[in-house]
């Protein structure tokens, strides 16, 4: 897809502020620190439309992007960042339930993961997640660029069993600094919105 208009619609942290209208909605997830905004910035061809920052945790809200008249992204907060208080984070999981939970439109979730390390626990929680309310996962494993090419296949494998993928769900081994896996994800993307 190719990608030339990009407008922050809404930041939300409630139903009430979800954007209206009936565009379909793929939503970004991962832990903190993953990538996350390279890879959206990336899709979407902007250097800094999601805000990359230094500090984990940034993200603290619903961000809706609205692609074209196409998509709407919504990047979601990152997950198992410790410096945040455990209240701030129940009500972050909270949040982040209700919109997986309760929006018709969402039609997929990009899980990213970094392709060097095995799957976090909250990795593992958050697929389960997806596949115990049936929400359909693409997963992008991150960061490939900084192992040798030869070694993927060997992660992948390790990404597979730690999630415990399902066969139908795809893994992407994905580059935000050579563009790797861009023309696959965007593939996987559309076949969720058409």
């Amino acid at each position: 897809m190719k990608i030339h208009n990009v407008e922050l619609l809404i930041s939300a942290v409630r139903p009430a502020q979800y954007p209206e209208g009936d565009l379909p909605e793929i939503a970004l997830a991962g832990r903190s620190n993953v990538g996350k905004s390279s890879f959206i910035n990336k899709m979407i061809g902007r250097k800094s439309m999601a805000r990359i920052s230094s500090k984990p945790g940034k993200t603290q809200t619903l961000n809706f992007y609205q692609l074209e008249e196409a998509l709407i992204f919504v990047d979601v907060p990152g997950y198992g960042y410790a410096k945040v208080s455990k209240t701030e984070r129940a009500a972050w999981g909270k949040m982040i339930e209700t919109y997986f939970t309760s929006r018709n439109i969402l039609k997929a979730v990009v899980l990213i993961v970094d392709l060097r390390h095995p799957p976090t626990a909250d990795d593992c929680m958050m697929y389960d997640f997806l596949k115990h309310y049936n929400i359909p996962c693409i997963v992008i494993a991150t960061k490939a660029d900084k192992i040798p090419k030869g070694k993927w296949d060997k992660h992948k494998k390790i990404v597979k069993e730690e999630l415990q993928m399902d066969k139908e769900d795809p893994l992407i081994v994905f580059s935000s600094e050579t563009g790797l896996g861009f023309d696959a994800a965007w593939a996987e993307i559309e076949s969720r919105i058409l």
